[in-house]
């Protein structure tokens, strides 16, 4: 049970918050990199609760910073990037990308001053087609997380951005509970008109599976397991890795390297960002689950409708369906079974179930079931870690070394024996033999 004072520790994470604090000490992915153009419009982004402008200068280099310009706290976003600089249109003082006021074009030459004028910028660096950010003040910056997918040539990956309307941990947490998906995602499906060797065959026939949960070097770990026929069990690992990353089960174990952040942009939004290799044997590489007969299952869609961008904080990558016309249900699918929620598409149907709690979820009114053990740890093992650096100074996982994120896999397995007490054995056997970069 996570009390209502746990819930708000865990939840809230503005400035001088435990995990707003916590977050700090890692890179955080902010933009696509083709976001930001040399010259080109600024781009407004919300992150940890602060508004801030992302902005790319005349020789390519990217910059993030406070929007309010540290004259009189005019917009930047109003600016004029050029020149290797963002210019206030207010009284025309230029900063570049590193926060330094380079022109104060209002003041005599004897009364400039801006070698003492600094616009707080933060620190930057580009990967994997991301701007990322770093908003903490410590005098060694950190690694970029020590993710397998970083190490993959660039041109094999594919980067997925979609703003979820609801608190960060909500969302994470629908990501690390496996049980759901034999309900939300396939709820309709019979397992006896699913190819005996298709990985949803597994899930449907046994909509109850058993789990080993732990902590793991980068955060925590789960094996959800079920009996399989011929003396087989049939696996599925998920990890989640500090401060706010998820490694999902959607694909083969051997091929499946990706990362999945849920970037808080403030209390009740968040930016769901996932980079995955393109070869993988995995859900966004294949094509939709079929039945028997070839017919696509109802419901287990691939594609993500998403509005148009705006200039507003909270206003990139916005799903077309949302709150306001129900997520486009449809109950004639819902009530003839072709669809077992009515809503079509595996991440909108977990977009709806996360964004339907509210923007927090009220804890207080949660039964949580045996299937919720990786929520439980995760949560406290997120809780530990903001209050050890709050009231110790300890660094939590990985923000001081970031290789401890190269043994994290996740994704689906069949192997031989039903010994469920042998999971860390398997794990570390498959990952072995996995295809590494």
């Amino acid at each position: 049970m996570t009390t209502a004072k746990e819930g708000a520790e865990l939840t809230r994470v503005g400035p001088g918050t435990a995990m707003g604090d916590l977050m700090r000490h890692y890179w955080i992915p902010a933009f696509k990199a083709s976001e930001l153009v040399s010259d080109g419009d600024p781009v407004r982004v919300m992150l940890l609760g602060e508004r801030l402008i992302g902005f790319r200068d005349s020789d390519g280099r990217a910059g993030v910073m406070d929007h309010r310009c540290p004259h009189r706290c005019a917009s930047l976003f109003l600016g004029r990037n050029e020149e290797n600089g963002i210019r206030c249109v207010y009284h025309g003082w230029k900063f570049d990308v590193e926060g330094n006021c380079v022109d104060m074009p209002s003041a005599k030459p004897h009364q400039d001053f801006k070698h003492k004028v600094r616009a707080k910028a933060y620190k930057v660096a580009e990967r994997a087609g991301i701007v990322w950010v770093y908003m903490g003040n410590a005098e060694k910056t950190p690694e970029l997380p020590g993710f397998e997918i970083l190490d993959v040539p660039e041109e094999e990956i594919n980067l997925t951005f979609v703003m979820r309307e609801c608190n960060y941990l909500q969302a994470l947490e629908g990501e690390i509970d496996t049980s759901h998906f034999g309900f939300l995602h396939a709820g309709h499906v019979d397992p006896n008109n699913v190819d005996e060797k298709a990985p949803l065959r597994q899930t449907v026939s046994d909509r109850a599976p058993e789990y080993h949960v732990s902590d793991a070097p980068w955060g925590t770990q789960y094996a959800g397991y079920r009996a399989s026929g011929d003396n087989q069990m049939y696996w599925r690992f998920a990890n989640f890795l500090f401060p706010f990353w998820s490694q999902a089960p959607n694909g083969e174990f051997g091929s499946h390297m990706h990362a999945r952040a849920w970037v808080p942009l403030d209390d009740t939004h968040t930016m769901f960002i996932f980079i995955w290799w393109k070869k993988a044997v995995a859900a966004n590489s294949q094509p939709q689950p079929t039945f028997k007969d070839g017919t696509p299952i109802g419901g287990t869609g691939r594609s993500e409708d998403l509005l148009p961008n705006s200039t507003d904080w909270l206003g990139r990558f916005k799903m077309a369906a949302n709150e306001e016309n129900d997520w486009l249900i449809n109950r004639d699918a819902q009530h003839d079974g072709s669809n077992y929620t009515g809503i079509e598409g595996i991440h909108l149907q977990d977009q709806a179930v996360t964004e339907s709690m509210g923007g927090i979820v009220d804890h207080d009114h949660e039964h949580l079931a045996p299937s919720d053990m990786m929520i439980t740890r995760t949560r406290r093992r997120l809780l530990l870690a903001a209050r050890a650096l709050r009231d110790k100074g300890e660094l939590p996982p990985g923000a001081d070394d970031a290789s401890v994120y190269n043994g994290a896999r996740s994704g689906y397995m069949l192997t031989d024996g039903t010994d469920d007490e042998a999971w860390r054995k398997v794990y570390e056997t498959e990952f072995a033999a996995a295809a590494h970069p």
